[in-house]
């Protein structure tokens, strides 16, 4: 598996010269999975598994994770859910919670060179992470980030958390700002595609949303799309595919998968 990495600096808001397509695929999955509680009331972190490992994907972004906490049957979540899809598992907790910690977590099938838990503004009633990991892919890197910013309908800490989020993966460039290597940002951003949250992360011609367009919460009737993905620099692979996959029931959330794969 090999992907090429493009690399586009600019400034202002000229339309970027499209990347070169990654000639293998990758798919990457997106989900809130709410500690593995369903909509049914039913705590299954096996179905959860059973779902993702459903999906084929190569790398997991999971929100709302329980590393050890009561609730969850003291289980560490992301470790479990890693061995059972043959991944590597890496944690960015949130805060101390029931005995444990709760947070985040990216899941992995490609060499991980490197992790790095980034710290945000706080939330309206808790801490907030983000992670970005460094994948190795046949000899050239993609970055990944998982977020999961404020969920208050006041939007000031969630912005807050977005700008710092951008100041962490973003650097200045010659003329332009840019990411230091192709990166992929998802998660359960909490706001919807038009509002200053997505505003802001694309503002600064770094990122691009990729999709999706269907809506993602709640699942079993979503009526808003708040889980996301995001591609800098903003050309690189144009031939990448977002879409919500039909799973009402295992989480509050659906889960958005992005696929990048060759141009026809």
């Amino acid at each position: 598996m090999r992907i090429l990495l493009s690399l586009l600096f600019l400034a202002g808001c000229a339309a970027p010269a499209a990347g070169p397509a990654p000639p293998a695929s990758l798919r990457l999955v997106s989900y809130n999975i709410k500690h593995g509680l369903g909509m049914d009331g039913e705590l299954d972190l096996e179905r959860v598994g059973d779902y993702l490992e459903s999906t084929g994907a190569d790398v997991v972004l999971l929100q709302e994770v329980d590393e050890r906490a009561s609730r969850s049957g003291g289980v560490d979540q992301a470790a479990v859910l890693g061995a059972r899809l043959g991944m590597t598992a890496h944690f960015a907790p949130f805060m101390d919670f029931q005995g444990g910690r709760y947070g985040l977590a990216i899941l992995a099938a490609p060499r991980v060179l490197d992790a790095e838990v980034i710290a945000l503004p706080a939330g309206t009633r808790e801490p907030r992470s983000a992670m970005v990991v460094t994948l190795d892919l046949d000899g050239t890197t993609l970055r990944v980030a998982n977020a999961h910013l404020d969920w208050l309908a006041d939007d000031e800490r969630r912005v807050a958390q977005a700008r710092a989020l951008l100041e962490a993966l973003i650097v200045e460039a010659g003329d332009g700002l840019g990411a230091p290597s192709a990166t992929i940002l998802g998660g359960d951003l909490n706001d919807v595609p038009k509002s200053p949250t997505l505003a802001l992360l694309q503002g600064w011609t770094a990122f691009r949303r990729v999709g999706p367009a269907a809506p993602t919460f709640p699942a079993d009737s979503p009526d808003r799309t708040i889980d996301h993905f995001l591609i800098a620099p903003v050309g690189a692979f144009p031939g990448a595919q977002v879409r919500v996959l039909d799973e009402p029931l295992i989480s509050d959330h659906r889960p958005v998968q992005l696929d990048l794969a060759p141009e026809p």
